[in-house]
């Protein structure tokens, strides 16, 4: 196991933690109702579904390229600070497109930027949060499986309030307050950070390796450090493609094929909501229990199906047009198999990747 970074002194305490993890629930909370108002608004608005998927291509691309590249910003800025201020650009970005829309100014080309500084705002701000964690548990005193586990439950379960509440909003009160209420979310996020969190946590990791007299060492070299890390641990190099690839399905089936389903079945936009509760709901149950139990449960036994589950069920079940009932049952499986995936993958990168290369290596 890897420990590198400062030991945390002085007497414990829960604040870090639980400020890490409300800042979280408030992210996904307003990712996730973005997630249903947005592609809604294209898809009713245009009647194209190639948009609807352009438009979740131009939000995916820069989220997935700048959190790539970023990690050498976490690790030497300091993951507090990347936090709140990409937090308030993802909320300005994020209030920009319902004011516009009202404005009759929100051209397809302005959308498609918007949500492009979204998208790019967000790489940075979640990885920051999720480098925070462990320190947090550190601070708390809380083994780092828990720790894990306690992330996964939170960002399930704001999976899980966040596409019932986006349902809601677009179906009562339209995509735009869907919009809104997501800027308000990440107006939320970057206050909690900034406020609730120590002024001592967060700081730019140190790296032991360096001597006091050498001089510290650029962002390319910082950046590839993190890949040769990489390199030279084979088991995260493994996780690393999976999750790259899940990831990327999972990215069409959320923005593109369950709008469409929901549309082309009749059910309409509350659908999208019900199957994303029915998903969020079970995945809570699967990440209680990995918090509970994560560190007597064999890892990679659990990994395996846990994505055996959470991934191709979701995707036949909705190509074999499937009553309603059926679709929430699947994804309710898939949900609770999810559930255990997060946990296991977390403690594993703290414990191998030294803390001062967390943000690159995680990037």
């Amino acid at each position: 196991m890897t420990h590198e970074g400062p030991t945390i002194s002085g007497k414990r305490s829960l604040r870090p933690l639980a400020g890490v993890l409300a800042a979280i629930a408030a992210s996904v909370t307003g990712t996730r109702i973005s997630l249903i108002a947005l592609p809604w608004f294209v898809l009713v608005s245009t009647g194209s579904a190639t948009r609807t998927g352009l438009v979740a291509f131009c939000e995916m691309a820069p989220y997935v390229l700048v959190k790539a590249l970023s990690g050498p910003l976490v690790d030497r800025t300091g993951p507090r600070t990347v936090s709140w201020t990409t937090d308030l650009a993802s909320a300005a970005a994020a209030a920009s497109i319902p004011l516009l829309h009202t404005l009759d100014l929100l051209s397809f080309p302005v959308l498609l930027g918007l949500v492009a500084v979204i998208g790019a705002a967000r790489g940075p701000g979640d990885l920051a949060k999720e480098v925070m964690v462990p320190e947090a548990a550190e601070r708390a005193g809380t083994p780092l499986e828990r720790a894990m586990g306690l992330s996964g439950v939170i960002e399930r379960l704001a999976s899980t309030i966040g596409p019932a509440a986006g349902g809601a909003l677009v179906a009562l009160l339209g995509p735009m307050t869907g919009l809104a209420v997501n800027a308000g979310c990440f107006v939320l996020g970057s206050v909690i950070v900034a406020v609730a969190l120590p002024r001592g946590m967060g700081r730019p990791a140190v790296d032991a390796s360096a001597s006091a007299d050498a001089q510290e060492p650029g962002y390319w070299r910082r950046f590839g450090e993190g890949f040769t890390f990489l390199r030279g641990e084979p088991l995260l190099l493994a996780v690393v493609v999976v999750v790259g690839i899940t990831n990327l399905l999972d990215a069409a089936l959320t923005t593109l094929m369950v709008p469409v389903w929901a549309e082309e079945s009749g059910n309409g936009p509350a659908a999208i909501g019900l199957v994303s509760t029915a998903l969020g709901a079970a995945a809570v149950g699967g990440s209680l229990i990995a918090a509970m139990a994560a560190h007597r449960l064999p890892r990679r036994a659990v990994f395996l199906l846990g994505f055996l589950l959470a991934g191709a069920p979701r995707f036949l079940v909705l190509a074999v047009d499937a009553p309603l009932a059926v679709v929430l049952a699947v994804f309710a499986v898939s949900g609770f198999g999810a559930g255990f995936i997060n946990p296991v993958l977390g403690a594993v990168l703290v414990e191998r990747v030294p803390r001062r290369m967390l943000g690159r290596v995680n990037a």
